[in-house]
């Protein structure tokens, strides 16, 4: 036999008629008896509360440089120059056109971003892993 209830316009069924009956205790209890009789099921059947851990924010990003707009490749060759004080003109130039480049591999978010900003706003496509 199953039993159908409403409760707070929601339709409810109850296929057991000694579930129906404790359905309609635990209605009648206050919120603090409620709360003490999770509590107690906890204790009886050994249920320990899953803690649900929030995945660790990266905070290192590989930054690479992917591609570039033919007409802006002077003025990526320049950003990646102005980015990477170790590197001259040529080597810049070099670095550009045998894109996709690894730029960094590991840096903080904050510059990866600024980095990603200055060179999407001179043509480049750049993504962040």
């Amino acid at each position: 036999m199953v039993r159908t209830d409403h409760w707070q316009g929601q339709h409810l069924r109850v296929a057991s008629p000694k579930i129906a009956s404790i359905v309609d205790s635990v209605a009648g209890l206050t919120l603090l008896e409620t709360s003490q009789l999770v509590d107690a099921l906890k204790t009886k059947f050994n249920i320990t509360e899953a803690v649900q851990e929030k995945p660790a924010e990266k905070t290192e990003f590989k930054v690479t440089l992917k591609s570039f707009k033919a007409e802006q490749k002077a003025k990526v060759i320049r950003e990646i120059k102005g980015l990477l004080p170790d590197m001259n003109l040529v080597a810049a130039k070099k670095f550009v056109e045998s894109a996709p480049k690894v730029i960094n591999d590991t840096m903080p978010k904050a510059d990866a971003e600024k980095i990603k900003k200055a060179l999407e706003a001179v043509g480049a496509e750049v993504t962040l892993e």
